[in-house]
């Protein structure tokens, strides 16, 4: 089959896409080989959430870094174009800040409060997503000047994005940790308290022990705070100017370095000195693990259907009955799941989930570039 010019060109970024690394490392070796095909010269990068569209880790580059207040605000509770969310389900993920504004870059809140002071220009963003699911955004930008991003540059992140979602996903399947051996956690909640502003207040002691226990990318460049507790804090703002359609709840799931799985939530305080925001972290449930162990392994919806029942503890019987397909049918759905999270009974796919880490293999052989899910 011949090979078009613009996969000849991203060929080198895709391959860093199955190298097995983890979110920080696959933006380590990405983002400079990317620079060389779509000349950058700011750069925010971040996994998300699949559920909420909440980011969980980011790398945030100069002149953006200090900025990540403001630059939340704005995503979660402003009207401007190009919102990731947006893009994570508009039909072309990918878009530039001139093409949205039609060259009139002054209409968009996020350049005049945020990226005109700056010195930057056009910025070209991404939804990264992957079968349904979108697992991380990339936003590009580039010095203030008449000219942004064109179509070349917009025809290689077309390209990668799928790859990159494939990288972020095979990371959150294969349940990288950076140690063996995990310290203790604590059995309580941790509770953050935050000010107006999402400065910390104050913080329990199980939640100065979870921030110990993350990793240095989940936190932005010269911030006190992971961008996973920034995030949920400004979801829950947004969620309390009004109602708004298909926005899902402040909450998030977060991997620590240890491979373990949390569960982030902001909620609001009220009663004197004035409003506060309470961000409260526990060790994630086994109902949030298993979706997102689910969602990770590239289940087809209706394999999905069917591991979703057995880890509620469902017979074949049962699920047949409340799927209204044959016994057969639910066994080879089940095979299929087997297959893909390398486990070979319910047993191990149970216990699986409640790790909440990946199996030893990827859901895909490296080489493996079939069509996506």
């Amino acid at each position: 089959m011949a090979v078009s010019p613009v996969e000849r060109r991203t060929a080198g970024v895709v391959d860093r896409c199955y190298a097995g690394s983890d979110p920080a490392r696959l933006r380590a070796e990405v983002l400079p080989r990317l620079r060389r095909l779509v000349p950058t010269d700011a750069v925010f990068f971040a996994t998300v959430d699949p559920a909420s569209l909440l980011f969980t880790s980011a790398v945030t580059e100069d002149p953006l870094a200090g900025e990540t207040a403001r630059f939340l605000e704005n995503e979660f509770g402003r009207a401007d174009v190009n919102k990731f969310a947006d893009l994570a389900r508009s039909a072309d993920p990918v878009a530039t800040l001139d093409r949205a504004t039609r060259g009139e870059r002054a209409a968009s809140p996020r350049y005049r409060e945020i990226m005109a002071p700056l010195g930057l220009g056009d910025e070209l963003r991404v939804a990264l997503r992957l079968g349904g699911c979108c697992w991380g955004v990339l936003c590009l930008h580039r010095e203030q000047a008449d000219s942004g991003f064109g179509d070349e540059d917009l025809a290689v992140l077309r390209a990668v994005a799928p790859h990159l979602a494939e990288g972020i996903r095979r990371s959150v399947a294969l349940g990288f940790a950076g140690s063996t051996s995990a310290p203790p956690r604590a059995a309580a909640p941790g509770v953050l308290v935050l000010d107006a502003g999402s400065v910390l207040l104050s913080a329990s002691e199980e939640a100065r022990d979870w921030l110990a226990r993350l990793d240095p990318a989940d936190f932005p460049a010269g911030e006190l705070l992971p961008i996973a507790v920034s995030a949920v804090a400004a979801r829950l703002a947004r969620l309390e100017q009004g109602p708004v359609d298909r926005v899902p709840p402040p909450s998030v799931r977060v991997r620590d370095r240890f491979g373990e799985w949390w569960s982030v939530h902001a909620t609001r305080l009220t009663g004197p000195p004035g409003p506060q925001t309470a961000v409260i972290v526990e060790p994630a449930p086994p109902q949030q693990r298993s979706t997102l162990l689910l969602s990770a392994y590239g289940l087809s919806p209706a394999q999905n259907r069917v591991a979703t029942l057995v880890l509620r503890g469902c017979s074949t019987r049962e699920i047949s009955a409340e799927l209204c397909i044959s016994a057969n049918t639910v066994q080879e759905h089940l095979t299929a799941v087997f297959d893909r999270l390398g486990v070979r009974s319910r047993r191990e796919l149970v216990a699986l989930a409640l790790a909440g880490a990946g199996g030893n293999r990827p859901a895909r052989p490296g080489a493996d570039r079939r069509a996506w899910p």
